[in-house]
């Protein structure tokens, strides 16, 4: 395998890793500067320049674009997509879950447990917005910051409302987060490649600061994760449409708590507190599938008039309940199911002798009209009400 490793940090430990690692395996593995690339779309197909020359071909691309650089950097890792390169983190990927705000209003759709988020402009809207994620004390942090930096504990609601209108006062972009009291200075690191967790470690804070970073001099211990965290983590990286990626979580008291989904997960931390060979393992799982370059299936197959792709729900009461795939009809309307979705399982290529239920989703490529009654209506939406523990200090009043 020939495989290019996207970095302006050729020395960094991460690169350096993977490096060897790849090296160690047989592979031809080389270091690329993000920022030499040229696009080339003046050709018949797509091209890339890199330090004034055609590049060569290659079988993998792995991604580690900084944050300072990851408009440019996607837009060389697109190119490398529209050349059939294969990445296990596509451009998509990396821009989504790079922007904080964006990758929780990803998340919250598909039910990924989070800390209450609000985000707003006006200054009327401050109090409001703290009020609904529970109140002071509240985490302030800017959507472009990064190990730790720009994130803030505001105390009570005056200080918090202070800090932000700073903040917006310079124009920049702020989240309101929920204070997870019980997981104060306390984070859990799982580092996901393809559908597993491979590694993981628990990341705790020094002294009375509340932000675990290894970058701000936090702890690090491995730990074995349930169920429930690795099913979140590998949830949460795929979601987002990322093969290798850090997931970080909070130990809510109801179970695991996304904070953010990195697409250019450190390594030093990571392998030093559980000692495995992640390098390794990100090394053999893209020479496992380098023969499988990303696809933009909605790109690739509307092309086709009068079809696409569409997710098709099954109603209560309707003729397909109780019936299998085979006997749905489906197919005879030019429909095929590419996936079925049941709560939180996914069956892909479901064979003909699948029983359909009530409230199954199927991912279809079709003929559109044909599939028009069957698309889902907009749900209405619900008032939800998040329960959580009661704070210390409401006890407390309640008592008083």
């Amino acid at each position: 395998m020939k495989l290019a490793i996207l970095s302006r940090a050729p020395s960094a430990y991460s690169t350096q890793r993977l490096k060897t690692a790849a090296l160690e395996r047989g592979h031809d593995c080389r270091v690329l500067d993000t920022l030499r690339f040229a696009i080339d779309l003046s050709g018949d197909e797509p091209d890339l320049q890199f330090r004034g020359r055609r590049l060569s071909d290659y079988d993998a691309v792995l991604p580690r674009i900084g944050a300072s650089i990851t408009y440019y950097g996607s837009a060389v890792l697109r190119q490398f997509q529209q050349m059939d390169v294969y990445t296990p983190n596509t451009a998509n990927g990396i821009t989504n879950s790079r922007d904080k705000l964006r990758a929780m209003q990803i998340l919250s759709r598909h039910e990924v447990g989070m800390p209450a988020t609000a985000f707003v402009r006006d200054r009327k809207d401050v109090l409001p917005a703290i009020e609904r994620v529970g109140g002071a004390p509240v985490v302030i942090k800017l959507l472009e910051g990064t190990q730790g930096i720009g994130v803030i504990l505001a105390p009570d609601t005056k200080v918090a409302e202070a800090i932000i209108e700073t903040l917006h006062s310079t124009r920049q972009n702020v989240l309101i987060q929920e204070f997870i009291t019980e997981s104060k200075g306390r984070d859990i690191r799982a580092l996901v490649i393809g559908d597993r967790v491979v590694a993981a470690m628990r990341r705790t804070a020094q002294g009375d600061e509340f932000r675990s970073n290894v970058h701000r001099g936090g702890s690090v211990e491995a730990v074995e994760l349930d169920d429930e965290y690795t099913a979140t983590a590998v949830r949460s990286a795929q979601i987002m449409g990322l093969r290798v990626a850090g997931v970080d979580m909070l130990e809510g008291d109801d179970g695991p708590l996304v904070m953010e989904v990195n697409s250019s997960p450190g390594l030093e931390g990571i392998e030093r507190a559980t000692r495995l060979d992640v390098a390794g393992a990100i090394i053999d799982y893209i020479d496992n599938q380098v023969a499988f370059p990303q696809l933009d299936v909605h790109q690739r197959l509307s092309v086709s008039t009068g079809y696409g792709v569409a997710e098709l729900l099954v109603r209560e009461g309707a003729d397909l309940v109780g019936t299998t795939l085979a006997q749905s009809g489906l197919r005879e309307r030019d429909i095929s199911v590419l996936t079925l979705h049941r709560d939180s399982t996914v069956v892909p290529n479901p064979r003909g002798n699948r029983v359909l239920e009530p409230g199954d989703r199927l991912l279809c490529f079709g003929k559109l009209e044909e599939m028009r009654d069957m698309i889902p209506t907009r749900a209405q939406r619900r008032a939800q009400v998040r329960v959580r523990k009661l704070r210390t200090r409401d006890i407390d009043a309640a008592a008083g």
